[in-house]
């Protein structure tokens, strides 16, 4: 084992001592749902960074599963592209994030992805993985992110994880380091990573009930 593994392992132990402290084993388990509808799956990843996700891309990836249900490969994204329709498919005007959109979509009809269960497997490959970050604005973030919404067990460091290493005293906040250190820590726990991950979330949402677990 090398230095870099054993300090990931010391570091998910405190992780996961913190998580069982503030209540992770004991809360009603709700397995994370997946979605099969690539027109969502591509508007949540792309709209999520930097914006506030319950109340401006949620009901936007809503809106789309319910207004587009036949919008769900990349096929039908590529003419609704063509036809210039990614912006109100994206409820969204400002340019940046919908020539992100337009780029995935580009790049993994190159990649030969057509639906859900195409992305899950070339999600598996680190080749993918480091290429689809050469599209503007993708970077390890997104890439998990996306994996985890197809359900591709990961964790996507954001900044309610940065906040969570933090008040374990970790210091060292290398995207990667902390992805590894999460990730063993869900480990420990015994739960699926991405369960750990929308934990996480959802602890950054209900501060007040995770603080009340801390002094029972």
């Amino acid at each position: 084992m090398t230095s870099s593994a054993i300090e990931v392992l010391l570091v998910a132990r405190r992780i996961a001592n913190r998580a069982k402290d503030e209540g992770v084993l004991f809360e009603e388990k709700h397995p994370r749902a997946t979605c099969e509808h690539m027109g969502a799956v591509l508007a949540d990843s792309v709209l999520q960074a930097g914006l506030n996700y319950t109340t401006v891309v949620r009901p936007r990836v809503l809106a789309i599963l319910r207004g587009h249900p036949d919008r769900h490969t990349i096929s039908s994204l590529v003419s609704l592209i063509q036809s210039g329709q990614a912006g109100a498919f994206l409820n969204w005007r400002h340019h940046q994030k919908v020539r992100r959109f337009e780029e995935l979509v580009t790049f993994l009809q190159k990649w030969g992805v057509e639906d859900v269960h195409d992305l899950c497997a070339c999600l598996a490959s680190e080749e993918f993985c480091n290429a689809v970050q050469t599209v503007r604005g993708i970077g390890p973030k997104t890439v998990d992110y996306m994996a985890c919404l197809v359900g591709v067990d990961s964790v996507a460091v954001d900044r309610h994880v940065r906040t969570f290493a933090k008040t374990v005293g970790v210091e060292n906040d290398d995207y990667h380091f902390l992805r590894a250190s999460f990730c063993c820590a869900a480990d420990l726990l015994s739960l699926p990573r991405r369960e750990f991950d929308a934990w996480l979330w959802r602890r950054a949402a209900e501060p007040t009930r995770t603080q009340l677990a801390l002094v029972v």
